[in-house]
């Protein structure tokens, strides 16, 4: 049986990210819609002192190699509809 692990790193604007207060309660509501709704995981991991910038990552496993890639642009249209941030840099691999 073959298994499956993708990863998928974001880089983003907080508009609404004036305070680290601001940005950690946008970050937070994203992460928790993420894994609630995908059953992945996901973490703020980089950028974490600066009010304006997140990096967030995602981790997948499957035993289909495009389901993986499905989940992970399911996760990416996610983010990409949240009107608060700004998708800066992404970066999907699956292996």
């Amino acid at each position: 049986m073959a298994i499956f692990f993708g990863t998928l790193v974001m880089e983003l604007e907080v508009t609404d990210g004036r305070t680290l207060k601001d940005k950690r309660h946008v970050v937070k509501g994203l992460l928790d819609r993420i894994r609630g709704r995908f059953n992945v995981s996901a973490a703020e991991v980089e950028q974490l002192n600066t009010a304006r910038f997140a990096t967030l990552a995602v981790a997948a496993v499957a035993n289909d190699r495009g389901f993986v890639h499905e989940m992970l642009a399911k996760v990416m249209n996610l983010v990409e509809s949240e009107p608060r941030v700004v998708v800066l840099d992404f970066d999907t691999e699956v292996s």
